[in-house]
């Protein structure tokens, strides 16, 4: 009788049945959110609640041994994201932690910002976007641990490595060498840290949520540079920290020769490969920072890392004896103002699990829909499939739990390239089996223990009771989605006026030669002027026509503007690998006076290496070229300098500031060093939003009197196309109507390209094959014995909307042998003629569907491959 069910008939029967289970799923109380896709069935992790205890552990909060973490006497894997609270208005902080819960995370890591928390010495701020305490508290509400990494020095692509600029001038100091200044400064700010979060019991030896520190931050990479100090430095900082009695472990990251009881840790993309292991036998396997892209600077073309590449890394860990991993980054967020380090763009780690937009803030929906807020449906802008695909494989894992923590490992090799690695529980039936494929290139189909599995190249699989494959990291079964930037119909058009920056005639210092910039700076500003001027005579200028002198200066970075004689002649600029560069450019000269002005400027300061001290910036050399009476070396003749920008030091940017310089309408003349100002409302919706840079060349953007970061239109990547073209605006920092935004433009551009836009992930797609594992989603474990949720675990292509919102169009289907990705699929030799009906039939309408990849559904009397293992690609548009 099934068989005889027309297909409209049959889609109705199975909507009916995930009708029931969603309705029996509110009348139990499962009403959380689901980023992945696939509705509520898989809130759980897919473990069972049992306790793996650890006897004689039960009164220590968090200890170890060489297996695993030991939390509150439990034996405990740790899924960690890193979410840095400064990279984020604390208005989204609660959101991110709730989204990468859903995401299968049970912990957050963050770095402590010295340079934030006391930008001046002796001056603290924990407030606002630095409210560390908040930020901890919120992780605790949402009953997850916390990974705190002290440092005080963290690199993170921060400015300055997260060192406050005035330490540089604490006499005889020497950052991170058996240097006492710099002792002394560094257990002072990290005692500072430990006490206010002490005061709050926030460590997990007082019941709360901080379950690991870190202290110093991948020193082995400089440490031989400071030789017998190095290590005696790295004794002391590991002495240091266990000397506070927190009672939770502590670790160095990239220090293979971590003290006791510190662990050493890995950090790299595939540590289950790469890592030698622990220093000890009884400290465990800890991966404090698996890197889930590659963040960019200015300069760089676009960085990915596959979803596919970043589950076989994780899964293969854990294989392998892991027992922690943190996602660096999980959320990368923003780099507002004047945080990010030398050349490091504004948007941080953009292919993370939840991109730069990734959260929508609750106080910005109706009360509507607040009521859905946490529906079945996600909220936010997820990075599908890395987001979905990776809850998966923190499930898979979890299914394994019991063999992973109680059973013996041993290795078998299926070939070449070919190994399963397996868990036994002696004396039981609990097992636990990874198969990996480790060629690159080639599929295999292999036997183990009576059974045929597939694996695709360069792919690891999952079998929670060494029978039934779950997860395959090559085989996504979560959704995949497309982000997509469009114009704001609020904000179409905003009327600019602008203020021209006039040369600066009226000077703070005079030299001999051009000062140090950061000695001039202190890190206040991106700008210095220098100015110089002398005299030229008439056989000093060249007599053949055509001929001009030439400006050439060498400097030690970043970059820098340069006017002769009133007009502007040119600019230059390092890069993040050489800071370095000359600039030379023909300008007019005259035979009498002339006067230089040099704007220097940088992108951010240095955030790593040995000796960051002694790291200096700004003009070094400058010299005429091309006179009669030869080369004119102009370095040494007297500079006056001034600090900053005229509309910076007046703060043009702010409702206040404004009012101090008269704006005039724009003229269209493509000028350096000039402000725009234009005001817009919020747009429309509730999604992200975002300034699209079009026509601007380099600089800054304020919202409100808030800067939204460094833009650098100008700087193209070898794929001639600029590393960042949008940059984000919080929600957070804008009023209903009449926001101010002002651009500082330094090199000259039109703001009439400028575009206000929203962001949204509504294109969702999937693509599974015959061949796709089940999704880990339908299974549970059982005092280590896997079960099926369901009688029906065949591949789907599960799609769910953001945002309660309905999927109003199918933009492609193909049932047959597509490619190609989210966004861009293709038809390949065959494809089944009913796949857009069937897929419309089971999916238009509907806020979730999912569409079984089965024969049945797609069969018509012409199928050009029958012999063909079918694949189904679908794209829908949600509205």
């Amino acid at each position: 009788m099934v068989k005889a069910m027309s297909i409209s008939n049959r889609i109705l029967y199975v909507t009916f049945l995930s009708t029931l289970l969603v309705t029996s799923s509110f009348a139990n109380g499962k009403n959380k959110t689901d980023d992945g896709g696939g509705g509520g069935e898989d809130d759980d992790d897919g473990s069972t609640t049992e306790e793996f205890k650890v006897p004689g552990t039960e009164k220590t909060r968090v200890t170890y041994d060489g297996r695993s973490l030991i939390i509150n006497g439990r034996r405990e894997f740790v899924f960690s994201g890193s979410i840095h609270y400064p990279r984020c208005p604390p208005e989204y902080w609660e959101d991110l932690i709730e989204r990468a819960k859903r995401g299968g995370l049970n912990s957050i890591e963050t770095y402590v910002f010295w340079n934030g928390h006391e930008p001046v010495q002796g001056m603290y701020y924990f407030e606002g976007d630095y409210d560390l305490v908040k930020f901890i508290k919120l992780i605790h509400k949402h009953k997850m641990y916390a990974i705190v990494r002290f440092g005080p020095f963290i690199q993170a692509e921060w400015n300055h490595g997260g060192l406050p600029f005035w330490l540089r001038e604490v006499p005889g100091i020497v950052f991170r060498s058996d240097n006492e200044p710099f002792k002394h400064h560094m257990k002072k700010f990290v005692t500072l840290i430990v006490e206010k979060l002490k005061a709050e019991n926030l460590f997990a030896s007082q019941g709360g949520p901080i379950i690991v520190s870190q202290i110093e931050n991948e020193y082995n990479t400089i440490q031989l540079a400071f030789r017998e100090k190095g290590e005696s430095y790295i004794q002391w900082a590991a002495k240091t920290a266990l000397n506070f009695n927190i009672g939770i472990p502590w670790v160095m990251c990239k220090q293979k020769d971590a003290p006791d009881a510190i662990i050493n840790a890995c950090n790299g993309r595939h540590c289950g490969d790469t890592f030698p292991g622990p220093n000890k036998p009884n400290k465990p396997y800890l991966w404090t920072e698996n890197w889930t892209a590659q963040y960019r600077v200015f300069g760089d073309p676009i960085s990915q890392r596959s979803a596919e590449d970043l589950a076989y890394s994780v899964v293969r860990w854990f294989s392998k004896n892991g027992t922690l991993v943190n996602y660096y980054m999980y959320y990368g967020g923003t780099n507002y103002n004047r945080t990010s380090a030398a050349f490091v763009s504004t948007r941080y780690y953009d292919e993370a699990p939840l991109d730069e937009y990734g959260r929508i803030m609750k106080h910005c929906l109706s009360d509507e829909q607040l009521m859905t807020y946490y529906s079945l449906d996600s909220v936010g802008l997820p990075r599908e499939p890395k987001y979905g695909h990776l809850k998966d494989a923190h499930r898979a894992i979890n299914l394994c739990k019991r063999a992973l923590l109680l059973g013996t490992p041993s290795v078998e090799k299926l070939g070449h390239g070919l190994e399963a690695r397996v868990w036994q529980q002696a004396g039981t039936s609990t097992c636990a089996a990874f198969l990996a494929n480790n060629d690159t290139t080639a599929p295999v189909t292999i036997h183990f223990k009576g059974g045929e599995y597939y694996l695709p190249p360069n792919s690891i699989s999952v079998l929670p009771d060494c029978k039934t494959m779950v997860y395959n990291s090559h085989m996504i079964t979560a959704q995949h989605n497309a982000r997509n930037v469009v114009r704001s119909k609020v904000t179409d058009k905003i009327e600019w006026k602008m203020y021209k920056e006039a040369l600066p005639s009226q000077f703070t210092n005079k030299a001999p030669e051009p000062q140090e910039f950061y000695h001039l700076t202190k890190d206040t500003t991106d700008y210095v002027w220098y100015s110089t001027s002398f005299v030229l005579g008439e056989r000093d200028l060249p007599f053949k026509k055509g001929a001009r002198p030439i400006v050439r200066m060498a400097s030690e970075g970043h970059g820098v503007y340069v006017f002769v004689n009133g007009e502007y002649v040119g600019s230059g600029h390092g890069s993040k690998i050489e800071k370095n560069f000359v600039f030379q450019k023909d300008a007019d000269f005259v035979a009498a006076k002339n006067t230089i002005h040099l704007l220097s400027y940088t992108v951010g300061l240095q955030d790593s290496g040995a000796y960051m001290e002694r790291r200096y910036a700004g003009p070094r050399s400058i010299t005429i070229l091309g006179l009669n009476t030869g080369t004119l070396d102009i370095s040494g003749i007297g500079w006056q300098t001034l600090v900053g920008i005229e509309g910076e030091m007046k703060e043009i940017y702010t409702e206040k500031g404004a009012k101090s310089v008269n704006w005039v309408a724009t003229t269209g003349d493509k000028t350096p060093l000039t402000w725009y100002q234009g005001y817009f409302d919020a747009p429309e919706g509730n999604y992200p939003v975002a300034i699209k840079m079009n026509g601007m060349g380099k600089g800054m953007v304020w919202i409100n009197g808030r800067s939204i970061g460094r833009y650098w239109m100008s700087y193209l990547s070898a794929l001639k196309q600029p590393t960042q073209s949008e940059y984000h605006i919080p929600r957070a920092y804008l009023k209903p109507t009449n926001n101010l935004v002002v651009v500082l433009e330094e090199e000259g551009g039109d703001p009439k390209g400028i575009e206000i836009v929203v962001v949204d992930r509504d294109t969702i797609c999937s693509i599974v094959s015959e061949n796709h594992t089940p999704s880990p989603r339908l299974y549970k474990s059982l005092n280590g014995q896997l079960q099926a949720k369901s009688n029906d675990v065949s591949p789907k292509a599960d799609l769910t909307c953001p945002n309660q919102k309905k999927i109003v169009e199918v933009e492609f289907a193909s049932y047959g042998d597509p490619y190609g990705s989210c966004g861009t699929y293709f038809f390949g030799n065959c494809t089944s003629p009913v796949a857009k009906q069937v897929v419309e039939q089971f999916c238009l309408g509907k806020p979730a569907c999912k569409v079984p990849v089965d024969r049945a559904h797609f069969s018509s009397q012409k199928d050009a491959c029958p012999n063909l293992k079918k694949k189904l690609a679908v794209q829908v548009k949600c509205g």
